[in-house]
């Protein structure tokens, strides 16, 4: 019953935080989208800091779904790029945790959910970029894929022709890399 009554709170702090971060998670503005008194939220959650360890719970949650949803797709473009379309907010939200991993329990989050998105998609990733006799190689080079892609990521560039040409210049530089290799 508790989990009902917090859901809108947290949908809406969710939906916050993925666009500003922390900063943004005011009471009062909160309480106005969710039609709720502030007094409502402060029963429900003690203060901001219990809010934020519930809004990082749920993201871990939300995590291992989108994980379970990525052992499905069989390909980066188009089935890996339509979950993404689908779970914008998760990814704007991990882009915040990343932007201030600088709070060790952000940090902590960040890699939780990274650990869990990322271990479910890598054996597609290496196929799909050309490095499935190097699965080792696939797993470095997608850490700082990874790191390059939060770093670009806003809610302006997160669609389909942005996520589509951010795949294909990877494979291109992979590509580009083993040629380099077999003259070398």
């Amino acid at each position: 019953m508790t989990d009902n009554i917090k859901q809108p709170w947290i949908l809406e702090g969710y939906k916050i935080f993925s666009k500003e971060g922390q900063k943004g998670l005011k009471v009062e503005v909160m309480a106005r989208k969710v039609d709720k008194s502030k007094s409502s939220f402060y029963h429900l959650f003690a203060d901001i800091e219990c809010f934020t360890e519930e809004l990082l719970a749920f993201h871990l949650k939300r995590a291992k779904i989108i994980a379970e949803q990525e052992r499905l797709c069989d390909t980066i473009d188009p089935a890996l790029i339509h979950l993404l379309m689908e779970v914008k907010q998760d990814l704007l939200f991990n882009r915040q945790l990343r932007v201030n991993r600088s709070n060790a329990v952000f940090k902590q989050c960040f890699e939780k959910a990274n650990q869990l998105v990322g271990n479910a998609f890598l054996e597609v990733w290496a196929k799909e970029i050309g490095l499935e006799s190097k699965p080792k190689l696939a797993e470095i080079f997608f850490g700082l894929v990874l790191e390059n892609f939060y770093l670009q990521l806003t809610e302006d560039t997160l669609n389909y022709d942005w996520l589509s040409d951010y795949f294909k210049n990877i494979r291109l530089m992979v590509a580009e890399f083993n040629k380099e290799m077999v003259e070398f």
